[in-house]
């Protein structure tokens, strides 16, 4: 039996973030983790690029578009959908999960789900640098395993083959 797995190892990879800019205060923070993140594991500067979209219901456009272009090993989503009074955040949050899987799925490429969807602004800021750690982070972390783990699977894998 052979076993395969990712490691966190990214020096030579190259990186992109699609962050929604609605709910800024907290995707700010989310972005600064997944940067911190990257750069701690040896991401160039010149390897990491950051694309800020109008929201969370764009970045699977954006996400799809960059991973696209065969430069990036691994396109990082980074977004806040906060629950209000309105069915907004249901179809948001919704579309944005299955526009990112799909955006991976057509390009061969890890697209990274780090969009928080969380009932309150408290929960979303406790995700991304508070009690619950950073998300940014994790997603990050994320996207260097899924990088690395592609790179060990066979290349002949049919639909959504890897460029």
């Amino acid at each position: 039996m052979r076993e395969l797995r990712g490691a966190f190892t990214s020096r030579g990879r190259r990186f992109a973030v699609a962050a929604s800019r609605f709910n800024e205060l907290v995707v700010g923070k989310l972005v600064e983790g997944a940067v911190a993140c990257l750069r701690a594991h040896g991401v160039a500067e010149d390897d990491l690029d950051v694309a800020w979209v109008p929201g969370a219901f764009e970045l699977p456009l954006a996400a799809r578009t960059l991973a696209a272009t065969g430069t990036y090993d691994a396109v990082v989503c980074l977004g806040a959908v906060i629950r209000g009074e309105t069915a907004h955040f249901d179809y948001v949050a919704g579309q944005a999960a299955v526009g990112i899987r799909e955006a991976a799925e057509a390009t061969g490429v890890p697209v990274i789900f780090g969009v928080l969807t969380t009932e309150t602004l408290e929960q979303a800021l406790d995700r991304a640098g508070g009690k619950h750690g950073n998300k940014g982070w994790d997603a990050a972390m994320a996207a260097m395993e899924m990088a690395s783990l592609l790179e060990q699977l066979p290349k002949d894998a049919g639909p959504g083959e890897r460029p």
